[in-house]
């Protein structure tokens, strides 16, 4: 058997304009820039052609889900075989009339498109009306086997489930990847701000641990939405290794391009010295598909 080879990752952490085309552009630019500095699997935010429109409830904006194939995938394909590297893009999927999905796309280094990954897990909360949107995912969850390893690609309100991370690893993912866009609420920042990063960072690196595995969160920046309201979002984006030790972490606040080396060697290290995936109990755990345990 050919042993699993090192390689890098590359996070994009970019603000987002106004204008969708504006922000391919820019995309695809810093999608060049970070293969030129060595990224193998390279990693936009979440829905990343636009603003986070779901602040707020208004039809109109479904106007800015596309098909897959569409306008973006059909410029993110060629890019991925002229650069030779691997793509993953967050996109508002139209998938036909009045059925919207919150979808990662992969694309290999020879441009072809590996498949999608429809958010599974949709959120409902003050600035996050992602329910009014999305059509929770109906593909499952996957791994992808790409020209330099297998990856698994979750979507950001997904970080929060030990359930998503532990199903996409035990289908061999050497690295999850979680396209995200999370911020601070502005009047909550102060008193919460810390607390609520933490938590979020300390979820992800837990994954990390819990399932020996490199996790890869990928954040947007920039304040977005009214001047007296909407959300900073605090960037952070950030690479553990398989232990939970941060490789890269990103500024809160700055656009930035993060590199990291992905070792499968590291994480077969960890497995045999914390065996968590030896030691499940497989024949307890038939509560875990109830609401409620009771």
């Amino acid at each position: 058997m050919k042993k699993p080879q090192p390689f890098d990752v590359g996070l994009i952490q970019m603000k987002m304009d106004a204008d969708p085309q504006v922000n391919l552009e820019r995309a695809v630019e810093r999608i060049r820039e970070a293969a030129k500095a060595g990224a193998d699997v390279i990693c936009l935010p979440e829905l990343f052609r636009s603003h986070y429109f779901c602040q707020k409830t208004d039809c109109a904006l479904f106007d800015l889900a596309e098909p897959i194939p569409g306008p973006s995938t059909e410029r993110l394909a060629p890019l991925a075989k002229e650069l030779g590297k691997v793509i993953i893009a967050s996109l508002f999927e139209k998938r036909g009339p009045g059925l919207y999905h919150n979808t990662a796309v992969v694309f290999d280094a020879e441009g072809t498109n590996l498949g999608l990954y429809r958010k599974m897990h949709i959120p409902e909360d003050p600035l996050f009306y992602e329910k009014y949107y999305f059509t929770p995912g109906d593909l499952g969850f996957k791994t992808f086997d790409t020209k330099f390893g297998r990856i698994g690609v979750l979507v950001c309100w997904d970080q929060w489930y030990p359930e998503a991370a532990r199903l996409t690893a035990l289908q061999g993912a050497q690295v999850l990847f979680y396209p995200t866009a999370i911020g601070w609420h502005p009047k909550e920042k102060e008193e919460f701000g810390i607390a609520q990063h933490s938590a979020w960072e300390t979820i992800q690196r837990s994954h990390a641990i819990a399932n020996g595995l490199y996790v890869a969160a990928i954040n947007r920046v920039g304040r977005e939405g009214p001047t007296d309201g909407g959300l900073d979002f605090w960037g952070a984006s950030f690479v553990s290794d398989p232990f939970g030790v941060l490789i890269q972490r990103g500024s809160h606040d700055g656009e930035e391009l993060l590199i990291a080396k992905v070792d499968p060697a590291r994480s077969e290290d960890v497995r045999r010295n914390w065996p968590f995936l030896r030691d499940r109990r497989i024949d307890a755990y038939g509560d875990i598909v109830k609401r409620w345990a009771t």
